[in-house]
């Protein structure tokens, strides 16, 4: 999923069933920083408050294994600890199915490893641990059929459109690739585009509105025993992963009264869904989310909330923020913001960390050894 779901979409159903701005926003922002949140190794420069959680590297203070987002193209995620903490982790949680290991990484819908993690989380009191989860399980649905690792698994082939998309990109690169090389596509594209993730299926699993259709290896030896997937409706699987978001934030609210805004009464869920497969671009999904929000009256246009920026918590948590600086894998000469300990950001470093612990354990506990 994109930011249209991801930050857009969680902030009106978190709004919808009774979220404060403030706790909404909260959930909605970790939510969606998943997919931004590149830094993986932060070197701090001066003192450090007692109180902040943190490892030595190098003999230097540093926060460390915080990335969350993922390449299909970068060669440094292509490693099977970036894959496993990163792709598989946040973006492709195994399903545990299967004969053999490949397999058993192949993401399905609400896996029991992100089931796990998420009764977990519905009980504590960390409105951006819960952000987090929900990224992970809402991409259980967009991103299932796919490994978050390297692997025979994502070796597709005859990927198609059975709806259009004009304005998309990569449908109007994929077809003229086509058209000139004909029949040595599939082979000129997986030059290309290696089996990591859903890289060779391009954008399509992340477009709400989209139906499409793929070939996929279904022997357990991978014996190039191709078979279709069938049309592949993302409208079903959107519906469904916020049929079940809206069910666990119903469950968290409860949990938490302190979050709850006592004014809001909603039940115009039509149109929530409605806005949610919008058949747009990128930029119009956003959009068509902004208008909602306000004219179900869950923002007002006063509201900061309106529009997502992805350096927000940065710039709250580090006193020398500098973009240029701060876009990158590595940040050497990081200098805390005066309440650090306070801050989103700390908070999000402390909810990975959390996540990434419970991620391995449920694995585990499921007889996916992944430590291997």
């Amino acid at each position: 999923m994109k930011i249209d779901a991801h930050y857009y979409a969680v902030l009106a159903f978190c709004r919808a069933c009774g979220f404060n701005k403030e706790s909404a926003f909260k959930v909605a922002y970790a939510s969606q920083f998943v997919d931004d949140a590149i830094i993986n190794h932060i070197i701090i420069q001066g003192d450090l408050p007692g109180n902040i959680d943190h490892e030595v590297i190098d003999n230097q203070p540093s926060f460390f294994n915080m990335a969350t987002c993922h390449s299909y193209t970068r060669i440094k995620t292509f490693n099977y600890s970036a894959m496993l903490n990163n792709t598989a982790a946040f973006h492709f949680v195994p399903g545990c199915k299967g004969k053999n290991f490949p397999k058993k990484l192949r993401c399905t819908p609400e896996s029991p490893v992100i089931m796990d993690v998420l009764k977990d989380v519905l009980i504590q009191d960390d409105l951006i641990k819960l952000g987090v989860v929900l990224h992970a399980y809402a991409d259980t649905f967009s991103h299932q059929g796919f490994s978050g690792l390297l692997s025979k698994v994502n070796d597709i082939s005859e990927v198609k459109t059975l709806s259009k998309i004009p304005w998309a990109w990569t449908d109007k690169i994929s077809k003229c690739f086509k058209w000139f090389v004909k029949d040595k596509f599939d082979k000129k594209f997986d030059s290309l585009m290696p089996a990591y993730g859903h890289g060779q299926a391009m954008e399509y699993p992340d477009l709400p509105f989209l139906t499409w259709s793929y070939e996929y290896d279904y022997s357990d030896q991978f014996s190039s025993a191709y078979k279709s997937s069938g049309p592949i409706n993302n409208k079903t699987r959107y519906v469904e992963a916020f049929k079940g978001i809206t069910r666990h934030l119903v469950v968290y609210i409860k949990n938490h009264k302190q979050y709850q805004d006592g004014n809001i009464d909603f039940d115009n869920w039509y149109n929530l869904f409605d806005t949610l497969l919008a058949e747009k671009n990128n930029k119009g999904r956003i959009k068509q989310w902004q208008r909602t929000l306000l004219n179900e009256k869950l923002l007002d246009k006063t509201d900061p909330e309106i529009t997502y920026c992805k350096d927000s918590w940065l710039k709250e948590a580090f006193s020398n923020f500098d973009e240029k600086k701060f876009h990158q894998r590595k940040v050497d000469g990081a200098q805390l913001a005066p309440n650090f300990s306070d801050v989103n950001w700390y908070k999000y470093y402390l909810a990975v960390k959390w996540y990434k612990e419970r991620f391995f354990h449920y694995c585990t506990q499921h007889d996916l050894d992944v430590n291997r």
